[in-house]
């Protein structure tokens, strides 16, 4: 199955998008699952139990205010930051959730069982929820699992979220997918379109697909005009703001010798932003949003094709780099929970690097090799965040990522596409590399920077 450019680049809030957007979802899923079974109303209780990485770190991520909001019948995609705190200020003083806005029962963060050792078979990323009647009666009871970038499975079906449906074009492999450029003489942006307008018109995914840029931009805009410190226990100062006022006053007409520095402020300021909770979009996860909106940023600004078309060259690009993050979500994973960072940010750049690769006249065959640069010099990247926040090493992390992707579009652009290692060797590799990894290293702020680095109060 081919996963639309659509379902990797989704709206939603930070800080993370397993830890917060998933299981938002769920709690909006089993809500319309009571609806629909015409239970809502006979609702007197609600348990919700947390496993693995989910109850490790799910307080630094936001996972519990997350379930809450959900079974309220809140979605990540709509939701607004003012709606966000008006009703956590209301559940957190009445120690009341209303059930699909409608039900009140008993339930606050406080209620919700934590299970950090304990890790269900499917994905480290667990949550079962469970209704109840007045007399005891279990209504029913769900088992939910995020399994990265927002996408969340029910225990016991497999479409992790997405619909699947037949595409004109299917890959299931890089050497497939080059293979179809290769009899079409297409870009891969180009079969990438041709895919998504399997239901939707050409003019309905370009404009979709600007209105994600849009929504990116935004987020870059809110993080470059907010300062003071990310909510808690570390104390982490917003630089994205001081960056913008010294880089404007250095750099008035963006020249090619501050491309780098306008890079990691694009990174930073998306990522500070996604670290206090605010709208970004998964790209392909929360903990990596930073990396595909900066490398857009260099192609728009720093290239010919963006600043002669600066729309098309943001079209092209987001297609050619969901086209490369579809092989990672199908063949691998993008979870950091399940194969660790690697799968965030080591995906979100060559996701990048494939797009900025293609807007810089790559053929097929180098954005390929991009894309399969980036990932190679990302394999082994532990997801150790401390104090379960989405902040240290996540920001920063986010930055250098960006630079990489650019370093890796144009090492492919000096070659003729041939290279002795392919894009379907690196991701079988992340995978298996994620599966011999220590549990400790996969978003558990239980080993890495998260131990070394002591702080007064952890928050998972």
């Amino acid at each position: 199955m081919v996963v639309s450019v659509f379902d990797l680049f989704k709206v939603g809030i930070g800080p993370s998008s397993s830890h917060t957007v998933g299981p938002m979802r769920a709690g909006a899923q089993f809500v319309a699952g009571l609806r629909d079974r015409g239970s809502l109303k006979d609702v007197a209780a609600v348990t919700v139990d947390l496993y693995g990485s989910l109850a490790a770190t799910g307080a630094g991520h936001g996972t519990l205010s997350a379930v809450l909001l959900g079974l309220e019948g809140c979605q990540p995609d709509t939701i607004s930051s003012h709606e966000q705190e008006c009703r956590l200020a209301r559940i957190h003083q009445s120690g009341t959730t209303r059930i699909g806005d409608e039900v009140p029962v008993p339930l606050s963060e406080q209620h919700i069982s934590l299970h950090p050792k304990i890790v269900l078979p499917a994905h480290p990323n667990g949550m079962t929820v469970a209704a109840h009647s007045v007399d005891g009666q279990l209504l029913v009871e769900k088992t939910y699992f995020s399994v990265g970038g927002g996408f969340v499975v029910t225990e016991g079906e497999e479409d992790a979220g997405v619909e699947p449906v037949e595409v004109p074009l299917p890959y299931a492999s890089a050497e497939q997918l080059l293979g179809t450029c290769h009899q079409l003489e297409a870009s891969i942006s180009e079969v990438a379109m041709r895919n998504e307008m399997r239901c939707r018109t050409g003019r309905e995914v370009r404009e979709r697909l600007l209105h994600i840029r849009d929504v990116m931009q935004e987020c870059q805009q809110r993080g470059i005009n907010r300062d003071g410190f990310l909510p808690g226990v570390l104390g982490v100062r917003r630089r994205a703001k001081d960056w913008y006022e010294r880089l404007s006053a250095e750099d008035p007409n963006r020249s090619a010798e501050f491309a780098e520095d306008w890079v990691n402020l694009v990174a930073l300021a998306v990522n500070e932003e996604n670290a206090s909770g605010g709208r970004v979009v998964t790209a392909p996860t929360n903990g990596a949003a930073g990396i595909v909106p900066a490398v857009m940023y260099y192609a728009v600004h720093y290239t010919a094709c963006g600043q002669a078309d600066p729309d098309d060259t943001a079209v092209r690009f987001l297609l050619t780099a969901g086209a490369i993050g579809s092989l990672f979500k199908e063949r691998a994973s993008i979870s950091g929970a399940e194969v660790g960072c690697q799968g965030e940010v080591g995906s979100a750049a060559a996701m990048a690097a494939g797009g900025l690769a293609e807007i810089l006249g790559g053929t097929a065959q180098q954005v390929e090799n991009a894309a399969e640069i980036a990932m190679e010099h990302s394999l082994g990247l532990t997801c150790d965040p401390i104090a379960g926040l989405v902040q240290i090493p996540c920001i920063e992390r986010n930055a250098i990522s960006a630079g990489k992707a650019i370093n890796a579009a144009r090492m492919a652009l000096r070659g003729d596409g041939s290279h002795r290692v392919s894009l379907d060797q690196v991701i079988d590799t992340m995978r298996q590399t994620g599966a011999d990894m220590l549990a400790k290293y996969k978003e558990t702020s239980t080993g890495g920077l998260a131990t070394v680095v002591t702080v007064n109060v952890v928050e998972c």
